[in-house]
């Protein structure tokens, strides 16, 4: 085995303990589940457990993952993180397009953790999944933008703990079709793995877990829109599920948009910036990463007019100092 996960905890009751894993750990099949177990790599309250305990609220799981081989050299068309802003604690990075930001049951290639590690070592002493050193969220493989990632262990909990408290802002672009109505508004719909498919995400009346999207337009013609969309909470595939469920799904999204989407090469989402506060000087810190080509170039070809302040992000921008 190649470490422990990060320990899970559960919300509301689950009558098995496969299927609460199933819906919390993407990348692994009921039957990998089940093997973990029956293997003795899942404990349940530091107890070992079997496949079919039920599981109640405040229960701790934690999970330790199969170990598989990787690969830590990039392929020579790997595109490269760009780095806004780094010192003793953090990296803060513009992740590309077409990166993953760690290996998982899907890919066993190159990842922006292997990246980090290259960049600075000391990130292998970190506690936790040696996968994951160093990283404390995610972004989907193709969504660009600002990631933060942790280089000394103060860092990785204190940034670990406030992203569980929700004290990191989030501010997404989405090149979306069509342009909702109010022009400014919050998507409060909860979500759950979608029991059909579930490396997919959907919205359920019941059983899932809260979340919330506040989006604004910034642009729009009768056809697509330009939105701005700030993460309340920070769910798998929350942006792409919530605008696709309000009938405005993310242009080139071919998962929960339109399957024949050919105009862009990938999903436009863009994560612009991001607003924490040091993990070790609590120094107030936003990030903004620059406006990727593709995306320029799919807003222009449908005809987008944009801001100048919001062209301005097309170059990196970091600002210090008190939060108003």
């Amino acid at each position: 085995m190649n470490g422990d996960t990060d320990e899970l905890t559960v919300e509301g009751a689950w009558p098995r303990l496969d299927r609460f894993l199933q819906d919390r750990i993407a990348g692994l099949s009921r039957s990998q589940i089940q093997k973990l177990i029956r293997g003795g790599d899942v404990l349940v309250n530091g107890q070992h457990v079997k496949v079919g305990q039920a599981l109640v609220n405040g229960d701790r799981v934690r999970v330790r993952m199969p170990e598989a081989e990787s690969t830590t050299e990039p392929e020579p068309d790997t595109p490269n993180p760009t780095v806004l802003f780094e010192d003793e604690h953090v990296v803060v990075v513009a992740k590309p397009a077409g990166l993953v930001v760690h290996r998982a049951e899907g890919h066993r290639g190159y990842a922006l953790a292997d990246w980090l590690l290259a960049r600075r070592p000391e990130v292998g002493r970190l506690s936790g999944d040696p996968e994951r050193r160093g990283i404390v969220h995610r972004l989907d493989r193709e969504t660009s933008g600002v990631m933060v990632m942790a280089v000394s262990e103060e860092a990785l909990l204190a940034l670990q703990q406030a992203f569980r408290e929700r004290r990191v802002g989030k501010t997404y672009l989405a090149l979306a079709h069509g342009c909702p109505t109010p022009a400014e508004g919050a998507i409060e719909a909860p979500l759950a793995r979608d029991a059909a498919e579930r490396t997919r995400m959907t919205v359920v009346s019941e059983g899932g877990r809260f979340a919330r999207s506040e989006y604004a337009v910034i642009a729009s013609t009768p056809r697509h829109s330009l939105l701005s969309v700030r993460l309340i909470t920070g769910r798998t595939h929350q942006i792409r599920v919530h605008l696709a469920a309000i009938g405005h799904p993310v242009v080139g999204d071919r998962v929960y948009g339109h399957s024949g989407d050919r105009l862009a090469p990938r999903q436009m989402l863009h994560a612009w910036r991001l607003a924490l506060d040091h993990p070790q000087t609590e120094k107030a810190l936003t990030f903004e990463a620059p406006l990727p080509d593709d995306l320029i170039e799919a807003m222009n070809n449908l005809g987008l007019i944009i801001d100048d302040d919001v062209v301005s992000s097309s170059r990196s921008s970091v600002s210090m100092g008190s939060e108003e």
